[in-house]
């Protein structure tokens, strides 16, 4: 049975960007399998599927995948992170599904962190 879902980071930076997921986003649950190389444990998840735009002018081409991180308030965590010096390259903005806006991490990466509209754990 499958018992959730392991994602990964490419960075060219991959120490700094294991230090920022513990110290700056605070995952301070993890496992060094060894030479520092750090897997994080995660309070929870979730997973969704999205259509393709064949024009491209909408969302991602097919068989490509995305990370997000999601909160309750999303207001009140951006100010959080902020204090602990992440950076944001945006205002919040409101998707339809819920308040969006995106951070820098080590390396390159660009991830977006939002408060769902929907009830997590539902049918």
């Amino acid at each position: 049975m499958i018992k959730g879902v392991h994602t990964m980071f490419y960075s060219s930076e991959p120490e700094a960007l294991r230090e920022f997921l513990r110290d700056k986003l605070g995952f301070d649950s993890y496992t060094d399998v060894g030479g520092g190389w750090l897997i994080f444990d995660l309070p929870e998840a979730d997973m969704g599927v999205h259509p393709t735009d064949p024009s491209g002018k909408h969302g991602s081409p097919a068989g490509t995948h995305a990370i997000s991180f999601y909160c309750d308030d999303i207001r009140a965590t951006v100010e959080d992170l902020a204090h602990r010096g992440v950076e944001f390259d945006g205002d919040v903005t409101d998707q339809g599904f819920g308040l969006v806006t995106y951070f820098k991490m080590p390396g390159g990466v660009r991830v977006q962190l939002y408060q769902p509209y929907y009830r997590k754990g539902g049918r």
